[in-house]
């Protein structure tokens, strides 16, 4: 994988992106839980997934995760191996299971950026909680509890919001690159 200049300004885009959303609070959407809020930060990597490839996908999760790292929220997120290591992925799986149903079609590529909205978004909530669980933060049944009270609605919201971005964004690139 060879990491080219737009690659690089569009990890830093949307990297940037996942910070303003931490940052504003819009991120951050308030849920009735021991937690007390959902997150929508690691949405930009499962879009550089999608639209550039696994390494930019990688490379806003890392941004993502260093940014979570710094400035924790909680003891887990003080603690750079569930901060940081499972947000690297979400791009990754994001990409890998879009590139596995995406078929060119219009029905395909909508089935394709749902899934890789379910899928990043499971990366992050299931890999944070794991190692969380792992590293003795929590007991399972808490992360299972939060996993279920924040994954539905972190789902659905990526899952929107990754067709209603990801598909203009698809159709766009596909028409200045066939001028």
């Amino acid at each position: 994988m060879k990491i080219t200049t737009r690659k690089l300004v569009i990890s830093s885009a949307l990297g940037a992106i996942a910070i303003v959303l931490a940052v504003s609070g819009v991120g951050l959407i308030p849920v009735p839980s021991l937690a007390g809020r959902a997150t929508t930060m690691h949405i930009p990597a499962i879009l550089g997934g999608i639209l550039e490839g696994p390494l930019v996908g990688m490379l806003v999760g890392l941004i993502f995760g260093l940014f979570s790292f710094l400035n924790p929220g909680s003891p887990m997120s003080a603690d750079p191996i569930v901060a940081v290591l499972p947000r690297i992925f979400i791009g990754l799986i994001a990409w890998g299971a879009f590139r596995l149903i995406n078929r060119e079609s219009k029905t395909t590529r909508f089935l394709a950026l749902a899934a890789a909205g379910i899928v990043g978004t499971l990366t992050n909530t299931v890999g944070f909680l794991g190692l969380s669980v792992l590293r003795g933060y929590m007991p399972g049944k808490a992360a299972l509890a939060v996993g279920a009270m924040h994954g539905v609605p972190e789902i659905i919201i990526a899952v929107v919001v990754t067709i209603l971005v990801g598909n203009p964004l698809i159709n766009y690139r596909k028409n200045v690159t066939n001028r």
